[in-house]
């Protein structure tokens, strides 16, 4: 009888950028993952194209790396690479369910930030071992010492949140912390400190392999015992349908195999009786057909055509229910509906109907543990919550690359009643400035209620600020501060909890220009216009009535003609006319356009084109609309 396979699994965390994704391509070359691989892909754990364009990670993903031990025996190490911001914590949740251990990855200069303390606040929770890795050891600016000390003093400040128990085991783990100093560049880690600035000594990550094998503890399962496996994770195959990605806690999983389904149907518990019709295991960055797999590995399985994350698969005649994922509840919302502008249908959509908007927002509840889909109580729009606005601007950057057309509000706080009082979202806000934009950045965020808690001169010229801010004081943050810092600043957000409202927070001091017909955009018009403010769009462009074509430096609307034309007379000049050139346009993103939505906005989204308009597109109607609001403001008050 063959000895199964020792196993590891272990999720490596990190903020975003910090060489995570980077530090697991080398991780599978010396591995030989690639040995027969013609061309080798840099960042191969992005497999998404958003997440390829943004240099960011969306999904968790695995991978097995196996490893050769002197006495050779074979270890398989699991992987999951999981998202470093916040606003994908599901994902996070999700793959610290499947593992024993955390490798906390931390930039060498910039040292643990907030999704960073978002991430190690749930593997503490969790009880997981850690090993601190220092990545960029070869920076400039590296100051390897600093970060050590800074990452050690984050999990004593995490651990004092936990229960006592648990907080004395998370404050020994952190001061007894196994560090390595590693350039995932290089592909070369070591338990030696380096000078800052250099490459730490060595050829490889076998330092890294072997304090890994060393600290983070095999699967407790027994290969012996009655099947547990969880499903963690959802997949498609053209040619097998849904997969489920599955952790085995106990028992061995055989291809053909009758299985007990424990699944939830309309929130109570139901068993039913499947058959595994394919067993996949991961090998590198593929997944190979596999007959059998035992307790502690992570395999793929299919022939449950509706299973969801969080179902069990258990023995037939003994079935046991592992606990279900639990994640942390949303905090920002936006609605998403269909296209109702005048242009709908024109813009290369061909996704257009409710039925299409509904079904597909459903398919998206399958596989996003963190999402929630509400009913408002209108046929063509939904009410949609997630961890912030990036989550939410990645749902909808996907429909449209799928040939949706939408219509999406502008996001909005998700606010509890906690005894009797209003009470909403509040964000830790961490930010890296240059010295010199220091007080801009502190007026700016005093006027959306930004409290600071920490500030820090780390030297070389910028300053580190910790703020706790309303949720509501972020969203259009982002253009109003890289606009005060000319584009240097750095911000980073994590969720920090709920506390009473923060009273009226007015983030946009101006207005729109909103065309007041339908037409095209004539160089004419915007020519006799360009003292009016900054425009959104080009000569040629479409355009109609509510749509908002420009910003009006001034806090009011401007309704305007941007459609207008030179009128030709038979008088000719003695002088030929004066070249005007236009300025250029200012482009908005979906992002973009979302943060500069005021209240009574919302944001087309099309395949080819993304726009601003009037939630009410009749001038007349959003009149009305104004004098109703001043009279509830003179009567409330």
């Amino acid at each position: 009888m063959s000895v199964a396979p020792n196993f590891r699994n272990v999720a490596i965390v990190a903020h975003v950028d910090h060489g995570k994704t980077t530090l697991v391509d080398a991780m599978l070359r010396q591995s030989g993952a690639f040995a027969e691989r013609a061309e080798l892909v840099d960042r191969v754990m992005d497999s998404g194209d958003l997440e390829r364009e943004k240099g960011i990670t969306i999904l968790a993903k695995n991978t097995a790396v196996h490893r050769t031990q002197p006495d050779g025996t074979e270890v398989v190490i699991n992987v999951i690479d999981t998202p470093g911001h916040a606003d994908f914590g599901g994902e996070v949740e999700r793959g610290l369910s499947m593992v024993d251990g955390v490798v906390l990855l931390v930039d060498a200069s910039e040292g643990p930030l907030p999704q960073t303390r978002f991430v190690m606040r749930k593997a503490l929770s969790a009880s997981l071992p850690v090993i601190l890795v220092v990545n960029k050891t070869d920076r400039p600016d590296a100051r390897i010492d600093e970060v050590v000390t800074e990452s050690q003093d984050l999990l004593l400040d995490l651990a004092s949140d936990l229960d006592d128990a648990e907080a004395a085991a998370a404050a020994e783990l952190a001061l007894d912390l196994p560090v390595l100093y590693a350039s995932g560049r290089a592909g070369v880690a070591s338990t030696v400190k380096p000078e800052n600035g250099t490459v730490p000594e060595g050829e490889n990550l076998d330092a890294f392999f072997d304090v890994l094998l060393e600290y983070v503890p095999a699967p407790k399962g027994e290969v012996e015992a009655p099947l547990q496996a969880h499903v963690t994770n959802l997949d498609a195959s053209a040619f097998l349908g849904r997969l489920a990605l599955v952790r085995i806690h106990n028992g061995t999983l055989r291809k053909g195999q009758q299985v007990a389904w424990l699944r939830e149907v309309d929130g109570e518990p139901v068993v039913e009786k499947a058959k595994i019709t394919e067993l996949l295991a991961t090998v590198g960055v593929e997944r190979q057909p596999a007959e059998s797999a035992v307790a502690g590995d992570i395999v793929a399985v299919a022939g449950m055509p509706e299973i969801m994350i969080g179902d069990t698969l258990a023995d037939v005649e003994n079935p046991q229910a592992l606990p279900r994922i639990t994640v942390d509840e949303p905090a920002i919302s936006v609605t998403i509906g269909t296209n109702s502008s005048p242009l709908a249908g024109r813009e290369k959509g061909n996704k257009l109907t409710a039925r299409m908007v509904k079904t597909r927002l459903d398919t998206e509840l399958i596989g996003n543990v963190s999402l929630r889909v509400l009913d408002i109580g209108r046929p063509d729009a939904w009410e949609v919550q997630g961890r912030g606005e990036l989550a939410l601007a990645i749902l909808v950057e996907q429909m449209r690359r799928e040939g949706f057309e939408l219509t999406v509000g502008k996001p909005q706080v998700v606010t509890r009643q906690v005894d009797g009082k209003t009470h909403e979202p509040f964000e830790h806000l961490t930010i890296d400035v240059p010295e010199e934009h220091l007080g801009a950045v502190t007026q700016l965020l005093a006027a959306r209620k930004g409290r600071m808690d920490q500030m820090n001169n780390h030297g070389h010229g910028w300053v580190r600020m910790e703020f706790v801010v309303p949720s509501r004081g972020l969203i259009g943050f982002r253009t109003d501060f890289l606009t005060e810092t000319r584009g240097t600043g750095i911000a980073n957000a994590v969720f920090d909890g709920y506390a009473p409202w923060a009273g009226e927070i007015r983030a946009r001091h101006t207005g729109s220009l909103v065309s007041d017909r339908q037409g095209t955009v004539t160089p004419f018009a915007m020519i006799q216009l360009a003292d009016r403010g900054t425009f959104f769009v080009n000569p040629g462009d479409d355009s109609y009535e509510g749509h908002v074509v420009g910003i009006n430096p001034r806090q009011e609307d401007l309704d305007i003609n941007v459609t207008r034309e030179k009128k030709l007379t038979n008088m000719r000049q003695s002088s030929a006319d004066v070249m005007e050139t236009l300025a250029k346009p200012m482009q908005l993103d979906l992002e973009g356009a979302m943060e500069f939505c005021a209240a009574d906005e919302c944001v087309e989204v099309t395949p080819s084109v993304v726009r601003v308009r009037k939630v009410h597109l009749d001038a007349s109607t959003r009149a009305r609309e104004r004098s109703r609001a001043k009279s509830r403001d003179q009567s409330a008050g």
